[in-house]
């Protein structure tokens, strides 16, 4: 993976990849804050993979359709959600059950997982279906064509699921009521990624301040993404009144809209890449003691190894800066141990006093 975001292009279609297998940009997200959390990436590699995660999570929807194919037989039938997520998990668990080698353990996983994954989605779906006929549940969703109510309603949804995936997948299944119109849908799925973000910071909890800044980064991405088209849009409608607001959702429209919407987002942030991650150091910021043990680690680039009298001096000079460090951490714990020493006797005397 280090290797493979050494650009902000590699990065985004890395993390496209791993969030469409997994099927969770929260989950890819929360993978790459414990990789920058533990030194095995940058900041600024971790910003592509995150920016592909909105894009991947949106392939989601786009299985999901499947489930909604008109038709009891032929392709219809072998393209249902069910028939894929049976073939893969029966694959799975060969894969699992009766391979030896280690990697094809790992992909009979990834398999059993993924069928597990869509059965929930088509539980879900099946779950909300007979709301179509309950005429209150069908007027209320009227009140969501308010952008801020929907994109609340969004936020707060997708942050108790805390899946982007489910959240989109139950609102394709409440499509089906024929109540859902784009007028509703648009600020809902603006607010599905914000609340998306809610498992990722709380996984950032506890991480040095670099693993703050990439939890900080997809909250960030998703929110200037609802904020900035959402001002756009809404600001161009108020002036063109668009005449499809009023356009009944189907299941396949929603995955469209999903993924259109993600896109144009990330084609916006890809230029300002570097911009992120110095917005995202400016309000994480670090302590002169966090620029002092940073300065050591930047000595040692990889770009010294072709020039290995520099690589040994610069390695030199990182070894003595960290010996400096232990010193001072040998001597803090001195001074303790001896004010400790110090008390004991003193508590000594006076009870023999």
């Amino acid at each position: 993976m280090y290797r493979l975001t050494n650009t902000p292009l590699k990065g985004i279609l890395l993390g496209t990849a791993v969030t469409a297998i997994i099927q969770s940009s929260s989950a890819t997200t929360v993978m790459v804050v414990g990789f920058v959390n533990a030194g095995m990436m940058k900041v600024s590699q971790a910003i592509g993979i995150i920016m592909g995660a909105n894009i991947g999570t949106s392939i989601t929807g786009w299985i999901l359709c499947l489930s909604y194919i008109e038709g009891t037989g032929g392709i219809a039938q072998m393209l249902s959600t069910a028939t894929i997520s049976s073939v893969v998990a029966i694959i799975g668990i060969v894969f699992k059950m009766f391979m030896k080698k280690a990697s094809y353990h790992n992909v009979g996983d990834i398999m059993l997982g993924f069928s597990i994954l869509m059965v929930g989605m088509q539980t879900m779906s099946g779950a909300v279906s007979p709301l179509k006929s309950n005429e209150h549940f069908v007027n209320a969703l009227t009140m969501f064509t308010n952008p801020f109510m929907g994109i609340l309603v969004g936020i707060l949804f997708t942050a108790v699921l805390q899946s982007a995936s489910a959240s989109v997948g139950i609102m394709q299944a409440l499509s089906v009521t024929g109540g859902i119109t784009f007028a509703a849908a648009l600020p809902i799925t603006m607010g599905i990624g914000v609340g998306a973000a809610c498992p990722v910071l709380l996984s950032s909890i506890g991480t040095n301040k670099n693993g703050k800044r990439t939890a900080l980064i997809y909250l960030l991405n998703d929110l200037f993404g609802m904020l900035f088209w959402s001002v756009i849009f809404y600001t161009v409608h108020a002036v063109v009144h668009f005449d499809f607001m009023g356009m009944v959702m189907s299941p396949i429209r929603i995955a469209l809209m999903n993924t259109v919407f993600r896109m144009a987002t990330i084609l916006v942030l890809c230029p300002f890449i570097r911009g992120i991650e110095k917005f995202v150091f400016f309000l994480v910021r670090d302590s002169e003691e966090d620029k002092e043990d940073q300065a050591d680690f930047d000595l040692l680039e990889e770009r010294f190894l072709a020039y290995p009298p520099l690589a040994i001096a610069q390695s030199h000079q990182a070894m003595n800066g960290m010996a400096k460090k232990c010193g001072k951490i040998l001597e803090i714990h001195w001074n303790c141990w001896c004010g400790i020493r110090m008390n004991n006797i003193t508590r000594y005397r006076k009870k023999k006093i």
